[in-house]
């Protein structure tokens, strides 16, 4: 696997190192020890799919506060997605900043998001599928949620939306939630 740190401290971009031959390819997707030496939570909880089935589809932006905050590594296994993720780590730098990466089965590239995210994509295709391993178990106590065309945000997303739940849209604004997504997401009840 090849491991690029995004701008976002801990956020990496992971491509597939291929071993090509007449067969068509073989790659390693996912290894504790190499997780391990970058310095990423390598547990796995749960593996989900999601099936999207208009391009435009929308499905965030999702986290779960601690303790049950969760890493994920996301992959497209077919069609392509406009994957989206925002640091609300209050003491880092790059705080409320984002980046957006497309992942699609043609580059098979996974996106690992850090626990202490926000995360939601796009579905650029029909019938766009999405794999995803979370280092926690859905705690919906602990679900938190922004909306994603919060003007705080500045999210850029490359298709109207054709679809998205009504919990998504229910989202509050930041300017409502932010002191207390800050306070839930401080280091200082992380460590306790």
């Amino acid at each position: 696997m090849i491991f690029t740190e995004t701008k976002l401290k801990g956020a990496f971009i992971i491509d597939l190192e291929r071993r090509n031959d007449e067969r068509g390819f073989f790659a390693r997707a996912f290894c504790q020890d190499e997780f391990r030496e970058h310095r990423l939570k390598p547990t796995i909880a749960q593996a989900n799919i999601a099936s999207n089935l208009k391009k435009g589809t929308l499905r965030g932006m999702h986290f779960q506060y601690p303790p049950a905050a969760e890493t994920k590594l996301v992959r497209c296994t077919r069609g392509a997605i406009l994957d989206i993720i925002v640091d609300l780590r209050p003491e880092s730098r790059t705080y409320l900043e984002h980046i957006a990466v497309e992942l699609n089965e043609d580059n098979m590239t996974s996106l690992y998001v850090p626990e202490r995210f926000g995360h939601g994509y796009q579905a650029l295709r029909d019938g766009t599928d999405t794999s995803y391993q979370v280092g926690e178990f859905y705690a919906p106590a602990a679900e938190g949620g922004l909306r994603h065309d919060d003007p705080q945000l500045g999210l850029q997303w490359p298709l109207p939306v054709s679809v998205i739940s009504p919990k998504d849209l229910a989202f509050r604004p930041l300017r409502e939630i932010e002191a207390d997504v800050k306070r839930r997401m401080s280091l200082s009840l992380v460590d306790a």
